[in-house]
């Protein structure tokens, strides 16, 4: 048999080195799913149950392989299905390529069964690049190019093949008049920054008295670098979502997350700070920098499009944040020891302090922060971990200590509830001997994490190491929302949209063969944590928790809190519990603690 489109294209992908790609069937890619076969399913074809799903898996393998991402859908739904899932990677900048079918040419411009405008849907998520092969001449030239953009964007890019042609015999371009030939591979370079920039930019640190630094992901090559960088500037370091795991959080000076989940020191540090430098990071919320008159400022960042767009900086490095931090340093002056640091880091230590003891207080039955207090001392140092949307990304950013190789993430910018799960999945895939926690509110898994359950059944026992725990925070209700309603909206909780059915989630994973537990004591958490992270197979943590516990940042504002009360007094069907709650655990922050 000859080779057909579907044939040349996998096996293009297993040139460039892809290993599994995230799918659902459907008869839009029927050519393909045949090449598959004749593949012997290489490269790994692996099913979610929903083509979301399968988005987001393919996000969760990039964010935590640093490799491409691959997922493959139907035309018409399956297409659309998979937008979700494409706009968590454009907003998070991962690279991932998208592969859709399409109805037959034929049948084009027909209203005809599922026949979808798939360029225009996909303009805006994959703007960067998204083409239809019409002839197969065509296509080495289409997928090398989405490959090359994805990687070089850090963006999802799109390819659609119609059914027709998948089937169609492949016949390379020719060197000949508007045939475009193609080739593999690409040499990425290490984008070095100018050198009288970096003399500026050392000139303002230098000047600099209460140095701050902001690191995101894009500084996540650059530990070591990083570091010297804040030992030699006296800096603290705040860190945003996507960045928790660029610096160890045992390092005394690292203030933890920022924004409006982040902590009380990194609030205090930006607030206080004279000299900003921002590494990899395009943090958007602009109240949380320092006042715009407040500081002089420096930005690195690997791409120009998004740098000096948050603040108004004196200079703007591109470049690579490690060799760009490695030119920086000699031109630094050591400042030595310094109250500001000094100052940093017994806030920090106070900090961690309030943690601990707000994760202590009691609850009705359990205290969510109380569920990651107990996790963080057990964390093995290769672990990978990931919090869903909602309240459980509260606790996420301020109780987790992490340190050693730990990686984290959730869906920073878009914000999407349902990644949890398959990103779990995805990144079992991506590290199939390190182990998985998942945090999910009980949203999230009624909204689709409950399904993914079914495919971490199908897989768990082709991974090295099967530990992957879903712990779910079962409250019964859509809580982070009903928080921002009294804090945000001045309304009481409105319990037709936010109480959820009770589910119970340890059952369903028990009928798939996963090890589950119940818990409604905060005492047996611990005991929990120690059986799910020596289990010889994937575990479900069914732990019902208090929605009264309230999420609300230390550093919210009058206005907020005001805001909160007149709700309550609205009538909020959870008022009395709010108070109490709310009382003893923002007390702990007046009583004197260490951390431990």
């Amino acid at each position: 048999m000859s080779e057909t489109v579907a044939d040349f294209l996998l096996g293009r992908l297993r040139e460039w080195g892809v290993e599994k790609v995230f799918g659902y069937a459907g008869d839009g890619i029927n050519g393909l799913l045949a090449a598959w076969g004749r593949a012997d399913d290489h490269p790994e074809f692996v099913q979610a149950r929903h083509e979301e799903m399968a988005a987001f898996e393919a996000v969760g393998y990039a964010k935590f392989s640093g490799r491409l991402g691959v997922c493959v859908a139907t035309s018409g739904p399956g297409a659309i299905h998979l937008l979700n899932g494409l706009y968590d990677a454009k907003l998070d900048h991962v690279p991932v390529v998208a592969i859709v079918g399409q109805t037959a040419r034929s049948a084009m411009g027909g209203a005809y069964q599922q026949e979808v405008d798939l360029q225009t849907l996909f303009k805006d998520v994959a703007s960067e690049f998204v083409q239809m092969v019409t002839v197969p001449e065509q296509l080495p030239n289409v997928i090398d190019r989405a490959i090359r953009v994805a990687i070089a964007e850090q963006a999802p890019t799109a390819v659609i093949i119609p059914s027709d042609v998948q089937e169609l015999e492949y016949t390379p371009p020719g060197h000949e008049f508007k045939m475009v030939p193609s080739s593999l591979g690409v040499e990425w370079p290490t984008t070095s920054p100018d050198d009288a920039a970096v003399r500026r930019a050392a000139e303002v640190l230098n000047a600099g008295e209460k140095v701050a630094i902001l690191a995101g992901q894009g500084a996540r090559g650059a530990r070591q670098e990083l570091m010297q960088v804040a030992d030699a500037l006296q800096a603290g370091v705040a860190k945003p979502l996507l960045g928790k795991d660029v610096l160890s959080d045992e390092l005394p000076y690292v203030t933890g997350s920022i924004g409006l989940l982040g902590t009380r020191p990194s609030y205090e540090m930006m607030n206080d700070a004279d000299t900003l430098l921002i590494v990899g990071s395009s943090f958007p919320y602009t109240q949380f920098y320092p006042g715009l008159s407040q500081a002089r400022a420096v930005q690195i960042d690997v791409d120009a499009k998004l740098i000096g767009m948050r603040y108004p900086n004196e200079v703007n490095l591109v470049g690579d944040a490690a060799t760009t931090l490695r030119a920086l340093l000699p031109l630094l002056t050591p400042k030595g020891e310094s109250s500001w640091r000094s100052k940093i880091e017994s806030n920090v230590a106070e900090w961690w302090g309030d943690m601990e003891a707000e994760a202590m207080v009691s609850a009705d039955p359990i205290n969510p922060m109380r569920l990651f207090y107990e996790l963080s001392s057990r964390m093995p140092d290769d672990l990978m971990v990931m919090a869903d949307s909602g309240s459980s990304a509260n606790w996420y950013a301020r109780q987790l200590k992490f340190r050693g190789d730990i990686r984290g993430s959730l869906s920073g910018n878009l914000a999407t509830m349902g990644p949890g799960v398959p990103y779990g999945i995805g990144a079992k895939f991506a590290h199939p001997d390190r182990p998985v926690v998942v945090f999910a509110g009980d949203g999230a898994m009624q909204m689709n994490g409950m399904a993914e359950l079914i495919t971490i059944k199908r897989y768990w026992e082709r991974w090295s190491d099967p530990r992957l725990v879903v712990a779910v925070l079962h409250n019964d209700d859509l809580n982070q929302v009903t928080w921002e309603m009294r804090a945000m909206g001045r309304s009481p909780k409105f319990p037709e949209s936010q109480t959820l059915p009770s589910v119970d989630y340890a059952a369903f994973a028990a009928s798939l063969g996963l090890a589950s537990r119940t818990l409604t004591d905060p005492d047996d958490l611990g005991a929990a944590w120690d059986e799910a992270l020596s289990a010889d197979r994937p575990t479900l943590l069914d732990v019902h928790t208090d929605p009264n516990i309230p999420p609300i940042p230390p550093h919210a504002t009058f206005q907020q809190m005001k805001a909160t009360a007149e709700a309550l007094i609205k009538g909020d069907e959870d008022r009395w519990g709010v108070v109490k709650e709310g009382i003893k655990t923002k007390a702990q922050e007046l009583l004197p603690h260490h951390s431990s």
